[in-house]
């Protein structure tokens, strides 16, 4: 029977992970759409960032998101002008991507729909004190971040964890889409290494027991961006109360065990 359960989170495991094609597709995608903005704008650097920088993505690759982080010259900085830099940006890729089914301004990025996944374009400056400042069009102000210490971060937790860290952030992702992702996806992340810190994972199953276990509790609380000039992170989405996202993690916690059906 143990060896039924250890099979089954292992093709679990894998049943998330995107293939090798897949790497090579959003490889060839994400340069393109880099050189296409260093061609019309005075770019100062660009990378991959988001939950596949991360290692964190999950399949289907087609309902993920690829995070393209853009350092713009300071040049085009405007103290009100993040609608206008974002709307800037879009026009940008709109010379090139004629056909692709939708661009469009989206909160902190330029949204470019293709037909087999999302690449997410962030325009940013480099921050005065570290870091990066980014555009919020819906707030209308900047938002001071990091997300290379973000990858920093979760690659040194993983590597603590012998790699174990990784795949129960996905299963824990995995269970979150199946429930219709009610916690935003970055905030489980930042849970889950808040609830693993000294703690050792010794298999998937226990491990993702002593998470929801823990989690009843602290997922009533934001979370702190491990960014020192980061805010705090709001855990809800597509659950409106404190006790509904309480009760999502009871119901998780209280079955007998925990298997991959009942994740994915």
């Amino acid at each position: 029977m143990a060896k039924t359960i250890l099979e089954s989170f292992k093709k679990l495991k894998a049943n998330l992970e995107i293939t090798g094609l897949q790497h090579s597709t959003v490889s060839t995608r994400q340069q393109n759409v880099r050189k296409v903005i260093e061609n019309e704008l005075d770019v100062l650097d660009s990378f991959l960032t988001g939950s596949y920088s991360r290692h964190t993505m999950i399949a289907p690759l087609s309902e993920a998101d690829i995070d393209i982080f853009v350092i713009l010259n300071p040049s085009y900085y405007e103290e009100d002008g993040q609608v206008n830099l974002l709307d800037r940006v879009k026009r940008v890729l709109l010379k090139t991507y004629t056909k692709t089914p939708k661009i469009s301004r989206n909160g902190q990025a330029v949204t470019i729909t293709f037909a087999n996944f999302v690449v997410d374009v962030v325009p940013a400056f480099n921050r005065k004190d570290g870091g990066f400042l980014i555009p919020n069009s819906i707030k209308k102000e900047w938002i001071s971040t990091n997300p290379k210490t973000h990858v920093e971060i979760m690659s040194n937790e993983n590597d603590k964890h012998d790699g174990n860290l990784i795949p129960i952030v996905k299963m824990i992702k995995g269970w979150n889409k199946n429930i219709n992702h009610a916690y935003v996806s970055f905030y489980l992340e930042l849970l889950a290494i808040n609830i693993f810190t000294n703690v050792t994972i010794s298999d998937y199953s226990s491990g993702l027991r002593y998470f929801f276990d823990k989690g009843r509790e602290v997922i009533k609380y934001k979370v702190k961006d491990p960014v020192e000039y980061g805010g705090q992170i709001n855990g809800l989405d597509n659950v409106s109360t404190i006790e509904e996202a309480v009760s999502r993690f009871e119901t998780a916690y209280m079955r007998d065990r925990l298997s991959p059906p009942f994740i994915h």
